[in-house]
């Protein structure tokens, strides 16, 4: 299992534009095979933070969702209305 937390720092101007584009992305891949979760949160203290917290059965998944339509244009034009580089970081369930 793999779990990844994709952190976006949007644009004060651009949120609501960015959450339509994330809510369009969580659509679509909760029909992904593999996908077991796909999550997107607002951070409490500064809504220009936001979160997506995937789960993926397989790294054949998440290969699969990466290179997927959807993700492919809805990803960069988050990551357009952001004020610096999203962070993507990926975790191995250990126990």
């Amino acid at each position: 299992m793999i779990k990844i937390i994709a952190e976006f720092f949007v644009k004060t101007e651009s949120v609501d534009e960015a959450e339509r584009l994330a809510k369009e992305l969580v659509a679509e891949t909760v029909k992904e095979a593999g996908c077991i979760a796909y999550n997107l949160f607002a951070d409490n203290a500064d809504n220009t933070h936001i979160v997506i917290i995937e789960e993926w059965e397989s790294q054949e998944a998440l290969d699969i969702h990466s290179a997927s339509a959807h993700f492919s244009r809805l990803v960069p034009a988050i990551a357009n209305l952001c004020e610096k580089e999203p962070s993507v970081r990926a975790y191995t369930k250990l126990a």
